[in-house]
Order: structure tokens, then sequence, then C-alpha cells
């Protein structure tokens, strides 16, 4: 009876795999060892809904044991009893560093239900729906402006309307940068990017590699969501010339539209490819989720028209600028362990052009001026009738403070495994910001 042994590592990319591995899946270790993770071998619902479990049983009893099946490299189903246990390097009184997977072909037909909860993740991993607070929080931080100057200043329905054309916005351009770079093979060739507990961080969703999704539904998937959201756009600046009584706002509003779409597409899209010519990727990061974003809000909700240069034109380009460059430091930091992978698909961002040593700076240039933009617009924030300036340096430097710690583990790790956790917390810096935003521009209850 054919039997498969494969070892990974604590992220699952494959160790080393049997004679028998290659004979019951169909691949040559040539193709698998240091290059892909064993996800490869599931259906990828099986894989959302059951790997972590079956390796918390291994963790906690010593081993897991039970019945699945998997897929050959030819498409086929394989009817399989499992045995997965962990591994310890040194001896089990040392930290894990990995897996190791028994795979035995049976006769039995084997089912694995999948839990309506799994579709449910399923559509969060294609879309990668987390990471949409980006580009809500900001706007929400301008509504928040509005409300600490006054009363009635903005429209509640006109913001309802702007951020589910925005969230969806941003959950097409998601999915059409996966499209882009698994035609382009920027993710075939990588196998460094971080997944931790099965969670996109860098390196895409992943789902077509999965088999969560095709090549081609991501597409259809992609357009779908751009044509729901320009139908929303549609009922939001219906309802801009209602509130306004005037045509203006619309046509600005629709104008930043347009250009965000056009950054969001052309990111990893071709002919342009952004992402691809040394920092002009970055640059549309920091437009697109920063001033860009913010003005577009304000011509979206304001109750009044907003004349172009006037001082409420600039103030709502300002507010965009510590958005768009924390935004931006959280693709940048992603970067760091894609960047060999990219370069070999010339994929030519910022840390690929200086290396990942030098580009440990960029960081912290970037982390840098948001904040010292964010403290410049004090005395500008001032005006609001319920804003604090030393609530709003106070938070701004224990903020700061944060970033810097940040800072100083990617200084260290910017080329080790552990550099996850600076990955997560400049998400979770970008996030604090912007909550900050929401409540110091409306101190309502102070």
């Amino acid at each position: 009876m054919k039997r498969s042994v494969i070892t990974c590592d604590m992220e699952g990319r494959v160790l080393t795999m049997n004679r028998g591995a290659e004979e019951i899946f169909g691949y040559k270790k040539d193709e698998i060892v240091g290059k892909k993770r064993v996800s490869i071998f599931s259906p990828g619902e099986i894989v959302i809904q059951n790997v972590a479990n079956w390796l918390g049983t291994a963790d906690k009893m010593g081993e897991y044991i039970g019945k699945t099946y998997f897929l050959k490299k030819d498409g086929s189903k394989i009817n399989a009893k499992i045995r997965i246990t962990p591994l310890f390097g040194d001896g089990k009184d040392k930290p894990q560093t990995g897996y190791c997977g028994e795979t035995t072909v049976i006769d039995e037909v084997v089912e694995v239900p999948i839990n309506f909860s799994t579709k449910v993740i399923k559509g969060v991993a294609i879309s990668r729906i987390p990471f949409t607070s980006a580009s809500i929080f900001p706007m929400l931080a301008i509504a928040s402006y509005y409300a600490g100057l006054g009363d009635g200043l903005f429209s509640v329905t006109n913001l309802f309307f702007a951020v589910i054309g925005v969230l969806l916005l941003h959950l097409s351009s998601n999915v059409f940068n996966d499209y882009f770079d698994v035609s382009d093979g920027t993710d075939e060739a990588n196998n460094e990017y971080f997944q931790p507990g099965g969670a996109a961080i860098t390196g895409g969703s992943r789902a077509i590699e999965l088999g969560i999704i095709t090549l081609e539904k991501t597409k259809k998937v992609a357009i779908s969501l751009l044509m729901v959201s320009l139908l929303f756009a549609g009922l939001l600046f219906y309802n801009i010339s209602q509130v306004t009584g005037s045509l203006y706002n619309i046509y600005c509003a629709l104008s930043i539209g347009v250009l965000g779409l056009f950054l969001g597409y052309f990111y990893t899209g071709r002919p342009l490819r952004l992402v691809a010519r040394r920092g002009l990727g970055e640059i549309s990061i920091f437009l697109a989720f920063g001033p860009l974003l913010t003005l577009g809000t304000g011509y979206a909700i304001s109750t009044e028209t907003i004349a172009l240069y006037s001082s409420e034109f600039y103030m709502l380009l300002s507010l965009g600028i510590p958005f768009g460059l924390l935004t931006t430091n959280i693709l940048y930091i992603n970067q760091f362990p894609d960047a060999d992978s990219d370069a070999k698909t010339n994929k030519n961002h910022l840390v690929v052009t200086f290396g990942k040593k030098a580009s440990r700076w960029g960081y912290l240039i970037i982390l840098s001026i948001a904040f010292y933009s964010s403290v410049y617009l004090t005395n500008s924030l001032d005006v609001h009738q319920n804003f604090s300036s030393d609530v709003f340096i106070i938070g701004n430097a224990v903020l700061y403070l944060f970033g810097l710690f940040i800072f100083s583990r990617l200084y260290r790790d910017y080329d080790k495994r552990e550099l996850v956790n600076s990955n997560i917390n400049t998400i979770i810096l970008q996030s604090l910001f912007s909550i900050f935003y929401i409540i110091s521009l409306n101190l309502f209850f102070i």
C-alpha cells in the first residue's frame, strides 16, 4: 500500500516528501519542495474549514488521525487516511519546527461536508475584506470632521452610499490585483508570503492557488463588484444633487472616483502596471487612500458645494496626507517578504529597487512624515467646537511611539519570518490612527 510522507514548517511550506508522495499526488519533488505549501494538495474549502483544527489536535494530543480526500496534480480525487504529528527539530523540549503528514490511500469514498460559515469565510478570503478598513476609516474621519464643525454639514444618506460604493470599489481592486498577479506569474513565484493562521497578510489572497476560485471567475467577480459599486455611485450622485441643489460636487466626486478607479486597476493591471515602476505604485496607494479619498468623501457628503482651491478644499486634501502615508506603509512593509519573488517577475517596487536592508529606512521616513503632517494640522483643526489640541498632540505622540516600536522590529527582522508581527502591527497602527482621528475630531462627549 502506497504511503506518502511529507514534512512542512510551521507555515506549511514543504520541506521534504518521499517517493510515495510523488506517486500518490503526481508531483515531482523539485516542483514542490521549497516552492509550495501543503495546502496545494487539498481542496481550498477543506483547508479553510478543517486544517486548523487538525493541526490543533496534533499539537494538543501528539497526533491527529482522520480521513479526508486530496487532489492529484491532474485534478483527480484521492480518498485517504491521514496522520499528522508535530515536529521538533531538537527534541520535544525545544520549540516546534513544523508538521509531518502521512497519507495512505484507501478504497472508501470520503466526503467532507462544507459548512455555510466556510463559504462565508471563502468569500472573505477571495475579496480580502479586512483590508477595506484602510478606505472606510478615513471616510468616517471626514464625517467626524464635519460633525465637529457643526450640525447639518454632511448628509448621512450620502455617507452611507459613499461608504458602500468605496467598499465595493476597494474589493473589486483587491480581486483585480489577484487576477493580474496570478496572470503575470507573480503569485506562482512567491512562496515566502505571510499567511498566519490562514489570514492573508502578504502575497495576495492565494484563493486561486487554493482552488477556491478559478482565474477566469476571479475576473468575473472583480467586474461584478465594480458594476455594483457604480450602481451605488449613481445613487450617491442623484442624492448629492438633491442635497446641494447643484451638480458641482457631483462633477468633482466623479472626477476623483474615476482617478481612484484608474489607480486601483492599473496598480497591477497592464499595460501600466504601476506597482512595477519603481515608486509609482507607492505614490498611487498614497493618493488613492489619502488625499483623493478624503477630498472625494468631502464632495460626496457635504451639504454645501466645495469650491475648487477653497480653504475647505485644501483642508480635505491635507487631512488625507497622514492617512495615505500610513496606508502606504502597510503596502511598503508587505513588500519585504515578497521582494525576492517580485524581482523575478519584474515587480520593481521600492523594496526591490533599493534592497531589503536599505529599504528599512523608507518605512521610518514615511512614518515620520505621516505624523509630522498630522501634528502640523493642529492649529487648523482647532476651529472645531469639539476639539482639544492637547488630546490631539498627545494621541499623535503615543501612536508615533508605537510606530517607532514597529520600525525597531522591522529593522531587526527585515529578512526573517518574525517580520510578520510588524506587518500585522502596521495594519493595527493605521486602524488605531483612524479611530483616534474619528474620536478627536469630534469630542462630543467632553
